[in-house]
Formats: C-alpha cells, sequence, structure tokens
C-alpha cells in the first residue's frame, strides 16, 4: 500500500452513545429523573445512523494506492493506464483543464473535503483522482509512474 484514505473512521459510531452516557451520569450525578429508555434509545438510533454514514464513506470516498492501481471509492484505475499526473493548479484566477473533467468514482464530483488532482490517462482523456490529503496522493502518484509518464521529461 503506497497510499490510503479509509473515508470514514469506526470510531464516530462510539460518539453518540457516549454524549448519552455522559447526559446519563450528569443525570444520576445531580439526581434528576434518569431517562433511561430515551438515552438508551437516542444512543442506539445514533450509533445506527452513524455506522450507515460510515459504511458508505469507506465504500465511496476511501482511496487507496498499490503499486499496481488506483481506488477511488469503488472505481479501480490501473496505474498503466495513467500517463501524466497533471500539475496543481498554478493561477488562483484561472481554472485547469482537468478541474472541470471527471472525478473517479461513482459520486458526481469530487467529494466535500477532498481535493482533486489532475490525471491524463493513455487514451487522452483526463480524469481527478481526488483525496483529503492531496498532497500527499500526489507525491505518492509521482512516485509509483515512472519519470518519464510524470511529464519529467517535459
Amino acid at each position: 500500500m503506497l497510499f490510503a484514505e479509509p473515508g470514514a473512521r469506526w470510531r464516530a459510531v462510539a460518539y453518540g452513545p457516549l454524549l448519552c452516557l455522559v447526559i446519563l451520569l450528569l443525570e444520576l450525578v445531580t439526581g434528576s429523573p434518569v431517562h433511561w429508555f430515551a438515552l438508551l434509545f437516542c444512543a442506539a438510533l445514533i450509533a445506527g445512523f452513524v455506522a450507515l454514514q460510515v459504511i458508505a464513506g469507506q465504500r465511496h470516498v476511501s482511496v487507496e494506492l498499490t503499486e499496481s492501481a488506483l481506488r477511488s471509492g469503488t472505481e479501480l484505475l490501473p496505474l498503466t493506464e495513467i500517463a501524466e499526473v497533471l500539475p496543481a493548479r498554478a493561477d488562483v484566477e484561472y481554472e485547469e483543464e482537468w478541474e472541470s473533467a471527471r472525478a473517479l468514482g461513482e459520486l458526481s464530483g469530487v467529494p466535500r473535503r477532498r481535493t482533486g488532482i489532475g490525471l491524463r490517462l493513455r487514451d487522452g482523456s483526463v480524469v481527478q483522482a481526488w483525496a483529503k490529503d492531496h498532497r500527499g496522493l500526489r507525491a505518492a502518484l509521482t512516485a509509483a509512474l515512472p519519470a518519464e509518464e510524470n511529464g519529467a521529461d517535459r
């Protein structure tokens, strides 16, 4: 594994129940009526919804780069299909051609809180890879491709 982002972490499922536990402890300490059913129901409901979000996040916004392929969400792109990692946006005022290209994965665009990275494929088309740590993914992609394919000879 050259680069990995999980998309979502299972520890997020515990946040809602932990908050309910804090409320339960506050009710016990202050001597106010304890709302057992409501707190258990809310803890289970929050944990259930967050578990669904974690599953979706791990499936649709995770990124893995191996020595042979880049996986963005559910789309697998063999590294042999990548001709070049395009340079990052140089000018704030002008959009690069790759910024309007199709994003890898099945989502309609680059997921929120992720940054796109332009890739030129061997067939001449341009796509966007994406990651939270876009600098790390760009460096790993550049290192994974042979130097002549990274535009180093240009």
